[in-house]
């Protein structure tokens, strides 16, 4: 079944993300453009990640463009899906195509369009390919007509994207505070990105699994607290300040502090908006998505920062970048949208800004933490999954048509249905119940202010749909 989801298309290979299946979304996916622009010439940046036939899937993609009329530019290794972004923009191609699932488990692959802008392309434009490709499905066969010579180009996708880095992070606070990191690109593409741009600029640098392994050490390479095991237990021998994480194709983050902590990501997001605000400055719009921490509710307010809830999906978010509403955006999948960056989740980015704000405020980040909750109060957040069946779709769809007043011990004050179901209760208390937008899973997010009301909430909510 070929359907995108929050993020692109994915599914699991020799299953749903096929060789085949990858040829009918190419052509329709071409068709789209051809359709959009007419006769006008045609460029796309084609880019893909460490995963397993990720190459091969990209150049199968580069040929069928190529033979559909369309200039492709493909990426001459695995690339982070930020430095795709970067030259769709640099280069005024009319949309880029990435393979990757992102931080999937390694039998899934994916790919994803990004729109002329470099931003994830929106739900029209990739509805408009689903249906063409369900048009195409049937008796589907490749266009084999020889390649012009000039039609598929090798790019390097790294200096143009560590350039522009360059010019937004401080690396000299970074030098003058002898900062040490450990950095772990968990396999995927941010080796030689994350760890060399570090380096480049006098950063003493610890590095972790900076090598291709399609397997990603038997984990998906997602940067939850159990895949950061290694990175937890390197920060504390080596004696660093901090350890940064990336998924896959480099677009989330995860971060480590000097005691080998976890930090939540709805934690490292309201950090950054206090630090982007509070130190540096910034006004402006803030947005987040329905899971994401009311903590940024709360700095918002205390800066007279207009707040926008957005859906799950940071081509939401993206969407406010582009249209200059917002100068900060987060979601609690370790994303986030700064204000003259790009338009793409950068995981590499984030853990820079985090790196920078240790430096330059000379505070550990657990200081920090523990400053933040002291300002805004203590918040903690969880979640937890379960297999989707048609028994709980319906249960999840009746309880959206009709919200409980009550769930547990916790009476329901509002209910919003922008994504899914989100009943917030009293206190800055919530649960959000909505269907994944990448695998079949139901997601249950909740957050209150200690670990005990959380479990509570959730182990409610996934009574009520299991």
């Amino acid at each position: 079944m070929i359907r995108f989801g929050t993020s692109g298309w994915r599914g699991v290979m020799g299953e749903d993300f096929t060789f085949h299946n990858v040829r009918v979304v190419i052509q329709a996916a071409a068709n789209y453009l051809r359709l959009k622009y007419g006769e006008a010439p045609v460029s796309v940046v084609v880019g893909y990640d460490t995963r397993f036939l990720s190459d091969r899937y990209a150049m199968e993609a580069a040929k069928l463009l190529a033979r559909n009329g369309i200039q492709v530019l493909l990426a001459d290794r695995d690339a982070p899906s930020q430095a795709l972004a970067c030259q769709i923009i640099k280069r005024g191609c009319q949309g880029g195509i990435n393979f990757t699932a992102s931080f999937n488990p390694p039998a899934y692959n994916g790919l994803k369009f990004n729109a002329a802008t470099g931003a994830p392309a929106l739900p029209e434009v990739t509805d408009a390919i689903e249906e063409e490709a369900r048009r195409l499905m049937p008796g589907f066969t490749a266009l084999t007509t020889r390649l012009l010579d000039d039609s598929v180009s090798r790019i390097d996708l790294q200096a143009d994207y560590l350039a522009h880095l360059q010019t937004k992070i401080d690396f000299e606070v970074m030098r003058k505070a002898r900062l040490k990191v450990a950095a772990d690109p968990l396999y995927g593409t941010s080796r030689e990105y994350l760890d060399e741009i570090l380096e480049e600029n006098g950063v003493e640098v610890e590095g972790l699994h900076g090598y291709v392994d399609p397997y990603f050490g038997g984990v998906s390479p997602s940067c939850t607290e159990e895949n950061l095991a290694e990175l937890k237990a390197h920060v504390v021998s080596t004696r660093c300040h901090l350890g940064l994480a990336t998924d896959a194709d480099g677009d989330r983050f995860g971060i480590i502090d000097e005691k080998g902590g976890f930090v939540h990501p709805n934690i490292i997001l309201a950090l950054l908006l206090s630090y982007l605000a509070e130190v540096k400055g910034w006004r402006g719009g803030v947005a987040r998505s329905v899971t994401t921490t009311h903590l940024l509710d709360r700095i918002a307010r205390k800066y007279g920062l207009p707040l926008t809830k957005t859906k799950v999906g940071f081509k939401y978010m993206a969407e406010l970048y582009l249209q200059g509403r917002i100068m900060f955006g987060g979601e609690e999948s370790a994303c986030i949208a700064v204000k003259d960056h790009l338009p793409e989740k950068d995981g590499i980015f984030a853990g820079l800004l985090v790196a920078e704000m240790i430096a330059a405020t000379g505070r550990s980040l657990g200081t920090l933490r523990e400053d933040l909750f002291k300002e805004y109060g203590m918040m903690t957040s969880g979640q937890r999954t379960l297999p989707l069946t048609p028994e709980r779709a319906k249960k999840l769809k009746a309880l959206i048509q009709n919200p409980p007043s009550k769930l547990g011990r916790f009476k329901v004050v509002t209910v919003e249905t922008l994504d899914g179901l989100k009943l917030d209760f009293e206190a800055d208390r919530w649960i959000v119940l909505r269907l994944s937008g990448t695998e079949p899973l139901i997601r249950c997010y909740a957050e209150a202010g200690t670990a005990e009301e959380v479990g509570a909430i959730l182990k409610k909510g996934i009574e009520a749909v299991r």
